[in-house]
């Protein structure tokens, strides 16, 4: 027995090394353009509303093939998904920093967007599925929800690390050219690959054939389980619409933000979006961190509720996103120059990178609960089609918008809509406590533990 123990012991830990060191990995290949993209095509000639309608084709290619790519996972395996992830986002990195540098115009930038959202597809869900299947075929001694999210908030701790350093140095290396990032982003992933394949095996997962001939039928079939297990569930269905609310304003407000500052601190240090990009990192792992020292605690010592939580967290996201757009609406006129509305805004949006560290963990543990293992990568797939169907909406709009009103109204217009998250995670927190209510007292058992009253009636 003893010696069992030290091996499933060795086992779990290696999944979750194995988990974290890839998805490090990933953050920080990703990671590496994120604070000067939007700098990069629009120093590439396109125009503010178009960088958004080059980012929503992204999103688009993301809506559009997450069921599909969800198969892949759920058939061929979570690794061969993983590993299909990074080779396509590698070839679709050197296909966009190429159509600036080559003059392939706005076309190129398309093609590329468009891959490098397949690429992502294929990474969404599959690797949260292969660490919860792999983690639940190992002997836990807590209870598994608990496992999760302690995980998951240390993932997100080192990809926080992690993001302290990518969005940085992409900052800095983007103040001499706005093309290093992109090359070096080509050989971290390159690096992340051979991670992937030499480490990650299936655990917990049994792979199953998928042919040509039978990828429509598969599709078919995992999607109306998705559906089962998603949109129908009534506590899941809630956080579907949850993932589209956020989609129609996150996707644009995180792209929109570096030259909002810029603009608020009327220079072109670019390496400043770096820092702040990076800052906002830190206060992510803080975030995560607060997790492990029981901040979601209750007085007594009880646990709050997930969906109470989030519903929480919500609001005050709601509000500092809002905040954000008043910032640089008000800051100038009152402060008499652009710099001090500069500071506030990034002060904003560092202190909502410590709501997302909080809330992420928490949400990612929640899902994951109320999600067969057979569907996991599917419906994980499912939500992200929501949240990228918003985006496909918010950033045109809000592009043009922006292009009308300037980038400060558009937040506050990103601050209600917003509003209506804790809402529906209270939604979801009370349809939870009726499913858990029903399987305690299945319906004869209630019948007969009724008062006669009830019964007769």
């Amino acid at each position: 027995m003893g010696g069992r123990r030290t091996q499933s012991s060795f086992t779990s830990r290696r999944v979750v090394v194995t988990y974290v060191t890839t998805g490090a990995l990933f953050t920080l290949s990703t990671s590496l353009i994120w604070s000067i993209n939007t700098l990069f095509l629009l120093a590439a000639g396109l125009s503010l509303p178009m960088v958004f309608v080059v980012n929503a084709s992204y999103t688009a290619a993301q809506m559009i093939c997450e069921l599909p790519t969800g198969v892949i996972a759920d058939t061929l395996g979570r690794k061969v998904s993983f590993l299909l992830s990074v080779a396509t986002l590698l070839v679709s990195t050197l296909i966009y920093v190429l159509s600036a540098q080559l003059h392939w115009g706005t076309p190129g930038f398309l093609v590329g967007s468009v891959l490098i959202g397949l690429g992502y597809t294929f990474q969404t869900g599959a690797v949260d599925a292969w660490m919860v299947d792999a983690l639940s075929a190992c002997e836990l001694e807590k209870p598994k929800d608990e496992v999760f999210s302690r995980v998951f908030a240390l993932s997100g701790a080192v990809s926080g690390a992690v993001l302290v350093v990518g969005p940085l140095l992409g900052g800095i290396l983007g103040q001499y050219s706005l093309y290093m990032p992109y090359y070096l982003r080509v050989g971290s992933l390159g690096l992340t690959f051979l991670a992937v394949a030499l480490m990650m095996r299936e655990v917990g997962f049994s792979p199953r054939p998928l042919t040509l001939r039978t990828f429509a039928s598969e599709t078919g079939k995992i999607a109306r389980s998705g559906i089962q297990y998603g949109v129908r569930s009534r506590v899941v269905q809630p956080l579907m619409w949850v993932s589209l609310a956020q989609g129609v304003f996150f996707a644009y407000g995180f792209y929109s933000l570096s030259p909002y500052l810029l603009d608020l601190i009327g220079a072109n240090y670019v390496w400043l979006t770096g820092v702040v990009f990076s800052a906002y990192s830190l206060a992510s792992i803080l975030g995560n961190l607060s997790i492990r020292w029981g901040v979601m605690k209750r007085s007594d010592g009880s646990a709050r509720s997930a969906t109470g939580a989030l519903a929480v967290l919500g609001v005050a996201m709601a509000a500092v996103v809002g905040l954000v757009g008043v910032a640089g609406i008000l800051g100038p006129r009152l402060m008499g120059t652009g710099l001090g509305a500069f500071g506030l805004v990034a002060a904003l949006w560092v202190a909502s990178g410590y709501i997302s560290g909080l809330a992420g963990p928490i949400g990612s543990a929640y899902i994951n609960e109320h999600i067969p293992s057979a569907q996991r990568a599917t419906v994980l797939s499912l939500s992200a089609l929501f949240g990228d169907a918003g985006a496909v909406a918010g950033q045109p709009a809000f592009g043009y918008a922006a292009q009308s009103w300037g980038i400060a109204p558009t937040w506050v217009v990103g601050g209600l809509i917003l509003g209506v998250v804790a809402p529906l995670y209270r939604l979801s927190g009370r349809a939870a406590a009726s499913v858990r209510a029903r399987d305690a007292f299945p319906p004869d058992e209630a019948l007969e533990s009724a008062p006669d009253g009830a019964r007769r009636s």
